[in-house]
């Protein structure tokens, strides 16, 4: 599991936070590659290497058994005693085999050495008969002379009209030609298997160079696109696994530009909306300027003009922090929902304690216009969400129903339970919205024909800025008439936390 852990960390999807960053693709490709084939080609190494040496056993040991077969051919009973015939042009060849030096002993019927080397190690107890010959023979190691040697211990019987038995006839020969060989094996194999290894080295290196061909003409070609070139990525540039990625690409650039062209279209109407209001307050301070050098002015005709001028420009000023802070609440909003633009941290909000604070924020302003300001909330009804642009929300609705109620109207705000989640009902007795401009009014700057009539000081922001907190909340907004077809009701659905 660490192992698997440590694979996870640094080549699984991340790329875990904190996670050192992924080096070369080609370098990792090649790793990976490689590595296996080095140590697999290293196992096969090994395998070929004990194949080789157990066939090198084999051949050498038919052969021992065949010196073996030949010296017991040559064994027989003379005169009651067992005797070994050797001849001279065989104990020649043990005592000057070019290959290795032989060693012999052949055993009577009674243990008696009969010929041979005595003191050649004997039969191990424990060593078993060989199932790859029919004859009963042992092969065994054992040191002998200070040099280690392989014997054959053949089991001969012998016999005449006056006695049988069993002798026993020992065949053994260092292991110099058997080292030899295997080390001529060994090198063999290692240089075929360093070749091997090295054309495979090099065409894997070809094919991830190849193979990461298309990547590098991907990288050519989004790095050579100019600035306003809009159109998408060719996917066919790259290999089919690689296209998702490069659809995610064109995907996150057409959001892009679309943020950016949503962003150009806000500074350009907002620029447009502040343009007028301070036109208005340079106007009204020349104004104010002009009245007072007049010459020959009445004093107080002078105050009253200031005064009226002076209560002007308080008003546009109000209206233009209005427009300001609207503003910067929507690109707020656009950014996430935190001054910083960073996405906060939503978290378990009580919408009728909310509710109950707005209603207090809004009281005043409904008792100026005799306005019957009413909550109805039976429940807590918690959602998940930012109890910051809950409270802006909720304090834009009752805000538009405030401004657009008649004098001595009505204006409920509701929290239920819904069959969808939480509802949020504010509804008012004013002139409502033509259907028709039901859904163009959550546009920025946009007003409606008949809250454009009864309150051209308006911004157009309200609704705005209640669908985008609605939508970054994942909530449902629809707009209808009132109960009684007269005014307006907003309906606000959030989903179940």
């Amino acid at each position: 599991m660490p192992l698997l852990g440590r694979l996870a960390r640094r080549f699984g999807p991340g790329a875990l936070p904190g996670a050192p960053p992924l080096g070369s693709l080609r370098g990792q490709l090649l790793r990976w590659l490689l590595g296996p084939l080095l140590v697999l080609v290293a196992l096969n190494t090994i395998s070929v290497y004990r194949n080789a040496l157990d066939a090198a056993d084999v051949a050498y040991d038919r052969s021992l058994l065949a010196s073996t077969r030949a010296l017991a051919e040559r064994v027989s009973i003379v005169d009651g005693k067992v005797v070994a015939d050797v001849p001279y042009v065989a104990l020649d060849s043990f005592e000057t085999d070019t290959l290795g030096r032989i060693y012999y002993k052949v055993t009577g019927i009674k243990g008696e050495t009969v010929s041979g080397y005595a003191d050649l190690p004997p039969v191990p107890a424990n060593v078993p008969r060989s199932e790859a010959y029919p004859a009963l023979v042992r092969f065994y190691h054992a040191n002998y002379n200070g040099q280690p040697v392989r014997i054959a211990a053949l089991l001969q019987p012998v016999y005449d009209d006056s006695m049988r038995g069993i002798a026993l006839i020992q065949v053994g020969e260092t292991l110099e030609a058997r080292r030899g060989l295997s080390n001529q094996i060994l090198f063999d194999t290692l240089a075929w298997q360093a070749l091997l290894l090295l054309a495979v080295a090099l065409l894997v290196w070809f094919a991830v160079r190849l193979v990461l061909q298309p990547l590098m003409r991907l990288k050519i070609a989004v790095e050579t696109r100019k600035l306003n070139d809009s159109s998408d990525v060719d996917p066919t540039l790259v290999h089919k696994e690689v296209r998702p990625l490069v659809a995610a690409m064109n995907s996150s650039r057409s959001r892009l530009q679309i943020l950016i062209s949503s962003q150009r279209r806000f500074i350009a109407d907002a620029s447009h909306q502040l343009r007028t209001p301070l036109t208005v307050l340079k106007t009204q301070a020349e104004l104010a300027l002009r009245e007072c050098d007049r010459p020959n002015a009445d004093p107080q005709a002078t105050r009253a003009a200031l005064r009226e001028i002076v209560h002007s420009i308080a008003a546009t000023t109000d209206s233009t922090v209005n427009l300001a802070n609207r503003l910067l609440t929507l690109a707020r909003i656009e950014h996430g929902g935190d001054a910083d633009g960073a996405a906060a941290q939503s978290e378990p909000a009580s919408l009728r304690d909310i509710a109950r604070q707005v209603g207090l924020e809004m009281a005043m302003a409904a008792v100026t216009k005799q306005i019957d300001l009413s909550l109805e909330a039976d429940s807590e009804c918690v959602v998940q969400g930012q109890s910051l642009l809950l409270h802006e929300l909720i304090a834009n609705l009752v805000d538009n129903a405030l401004r657009y109620t008649p004098q001595g109207g009505t204006v409920t705000l509701r929290v239920r339970p819904g069959t969808n989640g939480v509802v949020l009902e504010v509804e008012d007795s004013g002139h409502g919205i033509a259907a028709a401009e039901r859904e163009r009014v959550f546009a920025p700057f946009y007003r409606a024909a008949a809250t454009l009539e009864r309150n051209p000081g308006g911004a157009g922001l309200g609704l705005a800025i209640v669908r985008d907190i609605a939508t970054l909340h994942g909530a449902g907004i629809a707009l209808d008439e009132a109960a009684g077809g007269q005014g307006l009701k907003v309906t606000v659905t959030f989903p179940h936390t």
